[in-house]
């Protein structure tokens, strides 16, 4: 429910992993969120089975991966500008209005058997190019919600939540193809989206902590000097460039589950939409753990980055070699463990390391370096399903995800350790 928090949540904010439950306007974009996240999930584990079950092949799944993420890839920095020069709320309502537009013509699509491959390749086009703007400027939107002191909790919270409903939504999806077909999931998640709009409505602009706005540029050079700084922040903040860089490393080998499940669970575990459903809820289920536990352990810890890589590798190669449902099913909820583990500690590290005037861009580029490995990623990963099997495909992200954890924690541990003492003369 949106609107006055009940007993209980009083008395969760209290406790020291819901810190930003204390903000009113923090409660109301979370409850907002939580509802249109599980329509999302549905969406992407329905529009997986739609692709698969229109080409039967996987590397199609990389190929609309690649058409959904791409034009964040080429617009993604752009909105970092925006996102530290645009009034952040009300931009946010444009883009999931845009969002649950493009759900409504999915669905009327699909129930009208008039859909066809290219059809979802154009509208994956679309969602990209709005969820360009929608990602850097909702990932810097956190601060204005609950403040500096909050916001570590608040990216934790926010994990939990997107991956409370990554069980959540598959888990209804898998149920709902199988009763009712695709279309029906499509219609969910176009729906649900008014749940946020409705959410960002009715927040209190007096709450909201809004920090002075850049100057909007007027030239191309005012915008490549705006991105230059980002990026020289970037650069030249070894703790961020190494976050950024591990997260969009294992995302692009370990992280293309979307591209790889399908075909791995019909084909190697023989499941049904239903079997599938429940394998993305596992990986679902063991990132809201990661995330509780973030929430609830304080600041984070950078090693945690290195950490969750590994995991991630190590689960992703074991399940490459299993052929059992329910191994799979321990598995993936491993892989979701350490998957967010990396990527929220990542999230929260450089949130509170970045400078508020910086934040919309230096955030732009961990959302773009995060989404830029779907297309590549789920190209690469789907050339290698589609040629060696999806079994290979897993377990080589496995060991390429396993690779960039190791070379974090080394590094990580040779910044903690003292500079020798140089001997007397």
């Amino acid at each position: 429910m949106i609107g006055r928090p009940s007993m209980p949540v009083s008395r969760l904010a209290d406790s020291k992993g819901a810190t930003a439950f204390r903000h009113r306007n923090y409660r109301i974009f979370f409850s907002g969120q939580a509802v249109s996240l599980v329509g999302t999930w549905m969406q992407q584990v329905a529009q997986a089975w739609l692709v698969l079950q229109l080409t039967g092949d996987p590397i199609w799944l990389g190929i609309v991966a690649a058409a959904q993420f791409i034009p964040v890839m080429i617009l993604g920095l752009f909105a970092g500008v925006a996102a530290d020069a645009l009034p952040k709320r009300q931009t946010l309502v444009a883009t999931q209005a845009v969002m649950m537009t493009l759900a409504t013509i999915l669905a009327v699509l699909t129930v009208t058997g008039l859909v066809q491959v290219w059809m979802i390749l154009v509208l994956a086009v679309l969602l990209g190019c709005a969820n360009a703007v929608d990602m850097p400027v909702r990932q810097s939107f956190a601060i204005e919600l609950v403040g500096r002191d909050d916001v570590g909790n608040a990216v934790a919270l926010n994990s939990a939540m997107f991956n409370g409903a990554r069980i959540v939504g598959p888990a209804i999806a898998g149920l709902t193809i199988g009763a009712f077909g695709v279309a029906a999931a499509f219609a969910v998640n176009a729906v649900s989206f008014l749940a946020v709009i409705i959410a960002l409505l009715m927040l209190d602009d007096s709450e909201l902590r809004t920090r002075p706005r850049m100057a909007t540029p007027h030239s191309a050079a005012e915008v490549v000097e705006n991105l230059s700084e980002g990026l020289r922040y970037v650069r030249q903040t070894p703790l961020v460039l190494l976050a950024v860089l591990v997260v969009g490393g294992v995302a692009t080998f370990g992280m293309n589950f979307n591209v790889l499940m399908p075909s791995f669970a019909s084909q190697n575990l023989a499941s049904g939409a239903t079997g599938y459903g429940f394998l993305m809820a596992a990986s679902g289920l063991g990132s809201l753990v990661a995330a509780l536990g973030l929430a609830f352990r304080g600041r984070p810890k950078s090693s945690r980055i290195a950490s969750g890589a590994i995991v991630l590798g190590i689960a992703s190669m074991a399940m490459a070699v299993s052929n059992v449902y329910f191994v799979v099913f321990a598995l993936m909820i491993l892989v979701g463990y350490g998957g967010i583990s990396m990527a929220a500690t990542a999230n929260a590290t450089i949130q509170l390391a970045v400078p508020d005037e910086l934040r919309g861009r230096v955030m732009s580029v961990y959302t773009t370096i995060f989404a830029s490995s779907a297309p590549i990623g789920g190209l690469l990963m789907g050339g290698i399903a589609s040629s060696l099997g999806t079994a290979a495909a897993i377990g080589i992200g496995g060991v390429l995800s396993g690779i960039v954890g190791i070379g974090a924690a080394w590094w990580l541990r040779g910044q903690r350790r003292p500079a020798p003492v140089p001997a007397p003369a």
